[in-house]
């Protein structure tokens, strides 16, 4: 990887999980990365199932079927409109199906087990 290290994407209760991140979601995530021309900062990356189950106790919306647990999903911190629109045409651009997007931050995923789809975060 060009532009992130494998700890960017630990799950914050186990230090080294980001080498479960799959390798195909890293690479595209790279091209968006060099294409947007802004730094990424990863906000979520590899979920173990009890981080992620601490998310929904915490009243998170972290799906039971969430794409991090499988190493193929990030967060991505967005500060502002302009940012957001040259980081989603960006992951666009490069193959990403599958988006959702807050005020704060994208999420992405190449998750193929399911429906390409782009959402919003209340």
């Amino acid at each position: 990887m060009k532009y992130f290290t494998h700890s960017e994407f630990d799950s914050p209760d186990e230090p080294g999980s980001g080498k479960n991140m799959r390798h195909d979601f890293l690479e595209m995530l790279d091209f968006a990365r060099e294409e947007s021309g802004i730094p990424f900062k990863i906000t979520s990356g590899f979920r173990t199932q009890a981080y992620n189950k601490d998310l929904q106790d915490r009243g998170y919306q972290a799906s039971t079927n969430s794409s991090h647990l499988k190493g193929c999903a990030a967060d991505i911190a967005c500060g502002n409109s302009k940012q957001r629109s040259i980081m989603v045409r960006a992951l666009v651009n490069v193959g990403f199906t599958r988006l959702g997007i807050s005020k704060t931050f994208i999420h992405v995923d190449n998750d193929q087990s399911k429906s390409d789809a782009i959402w919003l975060y209340a």
